[in-house]
């Protein structure tokens, strides 16, 4: 990140964590860059920037207030989950494509979406390079780019762990048609029909489908909206179940937002070391931090090659070009072979515009404008149900990616509200398809990656009301 938008993201914390309150003076552009050691530049640039985000406002002749602090936000859930620790046989796929065919109908605005709008993309970009690349194709490239994939976007990708800080050769990826496909596969390579998987609670619904589709059954490990998995748990789990895998988010978890500290994610590869457990990684969030840096892997803990990092272009730069990858460790081989035997390969020409594009640069630049982008429309979200929804009501804040988890009153019955809600034209995510034992009744996920405008707080609006209605 540029030194402005460093202090910016310092500053918004600050905001967010309640150390600077509503109505509170910042120091001013002299003191700030007096006390900073930055130029008078780069405090204006900052002070523009959370200005746009809606987090403070000039007055004239007087400086720069907070203009939305952390009182004026909803009240973060506080407390894990408290799941049935059971293994349970999973069957949520029916209410899972029942939401999401609600999700796909343009004329509903779409909160319960899985994906951001298509427009926050440099997509015409993308295919003038794709045009380029394609013209430029080696034939011999249908037979080049099989498994494990297209050498120079493998090389690409390497080179962004390299910036992160982790060291991975090329021949250690594996590209796949989406990270959902990269999952799907790591789980294949290390597990059996009947072998118990552990995941968070709530829980991505496509992991709890692909253990319904493989036969697997779920142990669900209580889960603190802001950290994550909790680890005395997941230690209480291991010593009362032999599971053969654990499938989690830990940067930016979808639905909670949550993001892992560093210290917790090597506490986490360790014990799972020890009892010798492959770690699947799904790590697509990661490019869509708002701090100053890129969060940490559990990758980058493990010396034993059982994290198997998986990720994907699709929900940062090329949606519908449907291009991730793994980096499997200790099971490369067997991911690979899993990959031949079922799609052969991903798409030769998106591969190679990808790499084509990564090459040329302005990859950063346009990650810099969608943070900031999903920052803004974050803040304008949170707002809104403060405005709008009834008291009892409590929402994360996340430090990046695109989801909101709402926890309404108890007794809000979250499938009925989406059901009244898309009577409305508006579709939301119930909880109940982020558990396999069906929970979180009164929970929803709601997506802020969609273009904010007087539409969407007309959706907020009335949804606020249909809860107000059922308390």
């Amino acid at each position: 990140m540029k030194l402005y938008e460093t202090l910016a993201a310092e500053i918004a914390q600050s905001i967010q964590d309640g150390v600077l309150g509503l109505g509170d003076r910042l120091p001013s552009v002299r003191q700030a860059s007096s006390s900073r050691e930055v130029s008078p530049s780069t405090v204006f640039q900052a002070y523009y920037l959370l200005e746009a985000r809606g987090l403070i406002r000039a007055r004239e002749r007087s400086g720069y207030y907070v203009a939305v602090g952390a009182q004026t936000l909803p009240p973060e859930p506080q407390q894990a989950s408290q799941p049935n620790e059971d293994s349970a046989t999973v069957d949520i796929s029916e209410r899972v494509f029942e939401v999401l065919e609600s999700a796909r109908m343009r004329d509903v605005v779409p909160l319960g979406s899985a994906f951001p709008s298509p427009l926050l993309f440099p997509l015409a970009r993308l295919a003038k390079v794709m045009a380029a690349s394609v013209q430029q194709l080696d034939p011999w490239s249908s037979v080049d780019d099989l498994t494990p994939g297209n050498p120079q976007l493998r090389r690409q990708i390497a080179l962004r762990y390299l910036a992160d800080g982790l060291h991975v050769q090329p021949d250690e990826i594996v590209i796949t048609n989406g990270a959902l496909e990269a999952l799907n596969l790591c789980l294949m390579a290390v597990t059996r029909p009947g072998d118990a998987v552990l995941v968070e609670s709530p829980t991505f619904y496509a992991a709890l489908q692909s253990l319904e589709r493989n036969g697997l059954r779920a142990i669900e490990v209580p889960t603190h909206p802001r950290e994550g998995m909790d680890l005395a748990a997941l230690a209480r789990v291991l010593e009362r179940h032999q599971p053969k895998a654990c499938w989690l988010m830990s940067n930016f978890q979808n639905p909670l937002g949550s993001l892992m500290p560093d210290e917790k994610k090597r506490d986490l590869v360790e014990l799972l070391a020890r009892h010798d457990i492959p770690l699947i990684e799904d790590d697509v969030y990661g490019e869509l931090y708002f701090g100053n840096k890129r969060p940490t892997p559990a990758k980058a803990f493990d010396t034993k090659g059982l994290v198997m990092h998986c990720s994907s272009f699709s929900k940062c730069l090329a949606p519908g070009y449907r291009v991730g990858w793994a980096v499997p460790g200790r099971y490369t081989r067997a991911v690979a072979r899993h990959k031949l035997t079922t799609t052969l390969a991903a798409s030769a020409p998106a591969q190679a515009a990808l790499a084509a594009y990564l090459e040329k640069g302005g990859y950063d630049r346009h990650l810099r404008q969608l943070r900031h982008t999903l920052a803004v429309q974050q803040t304008q979200f949170m707002a809104a149900i403060a405005r709008y929804f009834p008291e009892g009501t409590q929402a994360t804040r996340p430090k990046g990616g695109y989801f909101l988890w709402v926890e309404l009153p108890n007794n809000v019955d979250a499938l009925r509200l989406h059901r009244q809600a898309l009577a409305q034209g508006i579709s939301i995510a119930p909880g109940p398809i982020f558990s396999a034992h069906h929970g979180f009744s009164n929970c929803i996920r709601l997506n802020y990656g969609h273009t904010w405008d007087a539409r969407t707080e007309a959706a907020l609006a009335s949804l606020g009301q249909l809860v107000a209605q059922s308390v």
